[in-house]
């Protein structure tokens, strides 16, 4: 069975994911198909939009399927999670850079993946089960997808926030942090789709929009940017560990318990950012890191993935123990890599 539907209706074109019951995660085909789509709609007159979706109710799109990447790392396969990446990353671009409205409508979760499927568009509706997350650092990886830029152009710290902690946002959080621009009530999808479909026309959102439900990271932006303002990790530690509010025990025990290279990484990526930095500097800098996480051992990665997907044991052996441990080896990670770099091998 197909893992993602593609046609045309009306005036839109359609990329509809398929895969459900693996809460819509997408697979290296998938990036494929959906990258041949929106490269044939370019130039087609009868296609004056496109609109991504997803069946199921439980997620858009929570991440991509790194269990293959995985396997390969450990039989000594780098090459398959490399191609992977930088295929969906060239994809990641192309949706960022499209010269036709993309409206993407992200219900349940939209993690990882789903979130450089459906966050760099131009059109990025929500609805109130959506709950948002870049979730790598607990499995041994960066914020990657262009996730990294957007974290970086979030309100204050509340890009380190949800890198280093990855906690959810509800569609409220997800605008406040620039992540989505749009809440829809999801009953009033079919009707929104039905309109783009026969004008063609994304100015019809707005009669569907309703206000977001308020965001409950806003209301803590205070405190969360006092607590993330340190210049590593350790210090963000200290600085969480001497506050009593529930949700900084909560971040206190997702950095104690994510990987402190993943971490460190993830911190200086969103530092390391210009005001001229866009998607392209972001997957760039993000594939320096997957590249090198492709080879078992390399990382936290393969480690991450068998403690939170293969066996779910929950309980990873990483690299480091602690938060301050790392800082000579992210500069490593995150070193260009020559004529491996990701535009140059496309």
């Amino acid at each position: 069975m197909s893992e993602v539907s593609i046609r045309v209706e009306g005036c839109a074109g359609r990329i509809t994911l398929t895969r459900p019951q693996a809460l819509n995660a997408l697979s290296h085909d998938m990036c494929r198909r959906i990258e041949g789509a929106i490269d044939a709609w370019r130039d087609d007159p009868a296609v004056r939009l496109v609109i991504l979706d997803a069946e199921g109710t439980r997620a858009f799109c929570a991440g991509g399927d790194v269990a293959e990447v995985y396997r390969a790392s450990l039989a000594g396969e780098p090459r398959l999670g490399r191609d992977f990446w930088r295929e969906e990353y060239r994809m990641n671009a192309k949706l960022a850079e499209y010269p036709k409205p993309i409206v993407a409508l992200m219900q349940g979760f939209v993690m990882g993946g789903g979130v450089g499927l459906g966050c760099h568009v131009r059109h990025r509706v929500l609805g109130e089960t959506t709950r948002m997350a870049m979730p790598e650092a607990g499995i041994g990886l960066i914020p990657d997808v262009g996730g990294s830029l957007l974290l970086a152009r979030a309100p204050g710290q509340l890009g380190a926030y949800l890198g280093l902690t990855a906690a959810r946002m509800g569609p409220g959080d997800a605008v406040h942090a620039g992540f989505a621009d749009t809440f829809v009530p999801e009953a009033a999808w079919p009707d929104l789709i039905a309109a783009l479909c026969a004008t063609g026309d994304p100015a019809g959102i707005a009669d569907h929009a309703q206000p977001a439900p308020d965001s409950q990271m806003a209301a803590i932006q205070a405190e969360i940017d006092q607590a993330f303002a340190g210049p590593d990790v350790a210090s963000i530690l200290a600085a969480l560990e001497a506050q009593s509010a529930p949700w900084a025990v909560e971040a206190t025990a997702a950095i104690r318990r994510n990987s402190p290279l993943s971490m460190a990484a993830t911190l200086a990526l969103l530092r390391g950012y210009g005001p001229g930095d866009g998607i392209r500097q972001a997957l760039a800098r993000e594939y320096r890191f997957t590249w090198r996480a492709s080879e078992a051992g390399a990382t936290d990665f393969t480690e991450g993935v068998r403690a939170q997907i293969i066996d779910k044991d929950r309980q990873p052996k990483w690299r480091h123990s602690s938060p301050g441990a790392v800082a000579e080896e992210v500069a490593a990670v995150l070193a260009p890599l020559g004529p491996q770099e990701l535009w140059a091998a496309v």
